[in-house]
């Protein structure tokens, strides 16, 4: 037994394992970066095929090299509610499959090339300017120091070979439950399955284990990988927390489907390993490629009763309605912070927001003219409890807190490395988000006080003057849902009809008040008793109608750079 110098051997493990970790990010957001939006919109464009889902999941993990980031994605796409929790159980089962293409990449002896490969991603990225050039070398250059890492632990491993306490530890694990118990325990600390299957693989090179220890090791790492997506869904909502529970429920059903066969998955493995002539590295990665190639397409068939089984485990939350006062609470449902690492999905995820606060916007110009209707102040039709005054100053304070905590969010996101085309999402969206705050401010500021101050006069409109405010409301009201619609589907098209409208609905609002000055030249008592106040409504409403226009400015800005997913209408609708 040869002497080990113990402080190199660890400090080489660990350093290895460093480099792994570090290359194994760098491809992951190299690739996630080159591919991001069209990665997004692909995910987002999954119907209810169960059969697309696995293969879109499989096509889009192999791009990002990462089922955890496809999965985290997953997670931020149903919290923004662009996709349904149904819809994520095949894209899951896909996104395992994808995953097996690193482990098989990493299986092949190229550990020697490793710093050419790094050489090569360093020198594309040096020697170009363009973005997306420069993320596909950054994925080269993380997929050679991958290699990288992988060699340097390989090579701390050798003196083990011979040293018998560490032969001794690793033959405990020939119990095939302890031996998924540590694979499952190792990856969730580290929280990368390929980089635990890659440390089995250099076990297995080096001759330390063989497939016997290394399978139930590989086992047990499917399961700790899915710890990344479940501390993704940490304080999301109900339909996210599904999608990691989601992963773990299958995870566990490949391993206790596997278990009580395992003798004969492992001599699958071995005579298959025999037939190709592959060395352990190899026949490792076929166990996990087999492994879950089997789950997805045993499992698949059976995706209605694993949807029903975790809709009992994790129900739908009870609204508490006898608390009235908690639906007047401001509160932000669809933002993640571990999201933030991917612009493309953090966006998504804001523009969700926004739209909680165009509708919010929408209910309070709704309402702007009933309390000039009524001799009476109404009671707010969704909180039963307050008047509309009330409801306004309400919904104002939620749109207010809503535009500052997205605010903040998409100025962190502004600070990773983003695209042209993001920046100019982020800029557009904080646009958007200032003008529906403005037209609530005007509701709030202007409107409420022109509602005392009608309370105290004795007449009531003109009959015409009544008939051109309602008219103009309506058509402002109009407005709001046009601009709305623009901003649920980004869609230019509506935006230049709303800006259209806008210009429209300046020359109507024009004509209007020369028919009320003609009123008010012929000295009507109706018309002098409320003359100021229906010239400052039809100006509120003017004012309300140009905002829109800039709102449907910054859309049409927005979707003439991106293609991005429609967002679900059932944004939140206890919170409006």
């Amino acid at each position: 037994m040869q002497d080990i110098n113990w402080f190199k051997s660890i400090l080489e493990l660990f350093g290895g394992l460093a480099l792994f970790l570090y290359g194994m990010d760098l491809m992951s957001l190299g690739m996630k970066k080159f591919a991001g939006n069209k990665m997004r919109s692909i995910l987002a464009l999954i119907t209810q095929n169960r059969l697309v889902g696995l293969i879109t999941g499989a096509f889009v993990t192999v791009i990002v090299q990462s089922s955890s980031a496809t999965t985290v994605m997953l997670v931020g796409f149903v919290q923004a509610q662009l996709l349904t929790f149904k819809q994520t159980l095949g894209v899951i089962l896909g996104s395992d499959i994808g995953t097996t293409v690193t482990t098989q990449l990493i299986a092949f002896n190229v550990t020697e090339h490793a710093l050419l490969v790094v050489v090569i991603g360093f020198a594309i990225g040096l020697l170009t300017k363009n973005d997306q050039t420069r993320n596909l070398a950054s994925g080269i250059l993380g997929f050679g120091l991958l290699f990288f890492g992988m060699k340097i632990m390989g090579d701390s491993m050798l003196p083990f070979k011979y040293y018998t306490p560490f032969i001794d530890i690793l033959k405990t694990l020939k119990n095939p439950f302890l031996g998924v118990l540590v694979g499952t325990i190792f990856t969730g600390i580290i929280q990368s399955s390929a980089a635990f299957i890659g440390i089995v693989m250099v076990l297995a090179q080096q001759g330390l284990i063989n497939i016997d220890i290394g399978i139930p090791l590989i086992m047990g790492s499917n399961i700790g990988t899915c710890v990344t997506a479940s501390l993704a869904c940490i304080g999301t909502g109900r339909a996210a927390q599904r999608v990691a529970l989601a992963h773990i429920l299958f995870k566990i059903f490949g391993v206790l489907l596997v278990f009580p066969i395992l003798g004969y998955f492992t001599e699958l493995i071995r005579e298959l390993g025999y037939l190709i002539n592959a060395d352990s590295p190899r026949k490792i990665a076929h166990a996990h490629t087999i492994f879950n190639v089997a789950l997805a397409f045993i499992a698949l068939p059976f995706l209605k009763q694993f949807y029903q089984i975790i809709m009992k485990i994790m129900p739908e939350k009870i609204e508490i309605t006898s608390d009235e006062e908690k639906k007047l609470l401001p509160f932000i449902k669809n933002l993640d912070e571990n999201l933030i690492t991917v612009p493309s999905v953090a966006i998504d995820l804001a523009r969700a927001e926004i739209f909680q606060m165009i509708k919010l916007m929408e209910k309070m110009v709704n309402y702007a003219l009933i309390p000039f209707m009524n001799k009476t102040i109404p009671m707010d039709n969704k909180y039963p409890h307050i008047d509309i005054i009330k409801g306004f100053q309400v919904r104002e304070e939620k749109i207010d807190y809503i535009e500052t905590q997205v605010s903040n969010y998409l100025l962190r996101v502004s600070q990773q490395e983003i695209t042209h085309e993001e920046t100019n999402q982020v800029f557009n969206l904080i646009s958007i988000m200032k003008d529906t705050e403005n037209i609530a401010d005007l509701i709030e500021k202007k409107l409420i006080p022109l509602i005392a101050k009608k309370s105290v006069i004795n007449h009531h409109f003109s009959h015409e003057g009544q008939l051109e405010l309602e008219e103009y409301h309506q058509k402002i009201c109009k407005q709001i849902s046009r601009v709305k619609l623009a901003f649920k589907d980004l869609d230019a098209q509506k935006g230049m009809h709303t800006i259209d409208k806008m210009q429209e609905y300046l020359t109507l609002e024009a004509n209007f008040k020369l028919k009320h000055l003609k009123r008010y030249q012929q000295m009507k008592e109706e018309t002098l008793d409320t003359h100021e106040i229906h010239m400052d409504l039809m100006d509120l409403l003017k004012q309300i109608n140009v905002y829109t226009g800039e709102i449907a400015k910054s859309i049409t800005q927005i979707s003439a750079g991106k293609s991005a997913p429609k967002l679900e209408a059932k944004i939140i609708p206890s919170a409006i």
